[in-house]
């Protein structure tokens, strides 16, 4: 009986898989993979970081394949990244100095150190659905495209990258935020070992930049409303690229000999948050900075990171967004669908026996 019901089991499983290929096809297969990796950039960065790997085409391959399902995506990427050889750390990145800015902006102030710049947003936009045919569209499209190479190339080359100053450093020379000393200490990488408590915050960050960007906001969305009582501001928001060099373990390579390997775009926030504390006898208020940083464009993601960094770093276990076990047992994508999912697998025999005891109970009641 076990072995029929076995080759039973396993005929329904190929044909529930041939379904499936069917169901993704059936009204047409018209989108390409390149037309996800170029159309669909947000969701591809939203791929890669929950998955912590940045390849662009990958994700966008994952996406087909997962029908477009995030959390799907994200376990192909993952699990293909758990087969990767590990050859070593790329160098520390000093996104002060070392990031071709797209886009920077502050809420905190009107005018910061080197300007504000707007970039590529929808902070702007008129939330209105696009009626317009493909013909007007790609008309519209051809347009822009000339316009803005004619601009690309009347751009010198050559010109060194603008400093932008860090607006928290502009703070901390003039007195307003404390001087912090740099902590030099080797990351943990919690994809080598399992998640201890207490955490080190380099575990926890990664935590958070590999978490699901939905469960971030709604996490972060809580702490403002009420479950940590706090208004943060945006201090400064970045997007860029930034130069990954890496270093020859087998010589002792100083920064001009590392390698370099190519660029990765991020998106970066410091946020501001405010704080009472109390200080030679006096109720004083400071500013406190929770920090984020994510790959690709993603400004929700980050600024919700650096949101729930600093209340994981205050750590107050009274409200649960300052509970790191809360908070970082549960974003994780891959456990929660993982979990949720193996829900629909058999679970006759346990739910067999939930009957067996309601119906035992409710006999002895009858003959009581």
């Amino acid at each position: 009986m076990a072995y029929v019901a076995v080759k039973g089991g396993q005929l329904a499983i190929d044909e529930s898989l041939k379904l499936l290929e069917y169901k993704k096809i059936e009204d047409g297969d018209l989108l390409q993979i390149e037309g996800i990796a170029a159309n669909m950039k947000l969701l591809v960065d939203q791929v890669m970081s929950e998955a912590s790997l940045y390849a662009p085409k990958l994700a966008a391959r994952a996406l087909w394949q997962a029908e477009g399902s995030v959390e799907e995506a994200v376990f192909l990427l993952r699990a293909y990244r758990s087969t990767l050889e590990r050859l070593g750390d790329t160098e520390v990145v000093d996104t002060a100095k070392a990031m071709f800015v797209e886009r920077r902006i502050s809420a905190a102030f009107k005018d910061i150190p080197g300007g504000q710049m707007l970039g590529a947003t929808y902070d702007y936009l008129h939330r209105l659905i696009d009626f317009s045919d493909s013909e007007t569209h790609e008309k519209k499209t051809a347009e822009l495209m000339a316009a803005f190479q004619k601009k690309a190339a009347a751009v010198t080359e050559g010109q060194p990258l603008p400093d932008y100053q860090k607006v928290s450093q502009y703070l901390r020379g003039q007195g307003v935020l404390e001087a912090i000393s740099e902590n030099n200490e080797a990351p943990e990488d919690i994809t080598k070992k399992i998640l201890e408590f207490p955490t080190k915050r380099s575990e926890r960050l990664q935590s958070l930049t590999r978490g699901m960007s939905q469960a971030l906001m709604a996490l972060a969305y809580a702490i403002i409303r009420g479950y940590g009582a706090t208004h943060p501001t945006v201090g400064e928001l970045r997007v860029g690229d930034v130069g990954l060099s890496y270093a020859d373990p087998a010589t002792e390579s100083s920064p001009e000999e590392c390698y370099y390997i190519g660029s990765i775009q991020v998106t970066e926030a410091e946020m501001f948050i405010p704080v009472a504390v109390k200080k030679e006898g006096r109720d004083m208020m400071e500013i406190e900075i929770g920090y984020g940083m994510v790959y690709g464009r993603n400004e929700t993601k980050a600024i919700s990171m650096g949101i729930l960094d600093h209340s994981l770093e205050v750590g107050d276990k009274e409200v649960p967004t300052g509970d790191e076990e809360f908070v970082l047992y549960h974003i994780d994508s891959i456990e929660a669908t993982g979990f949720l999912s193996h829900l629909k697998l058999p679970h006759y025999v346990t739910f067999q026996s939930k009957l067996d005891s309601i119906r035992k109970t409710r006999e002895e009641m009858t003959h009581a």
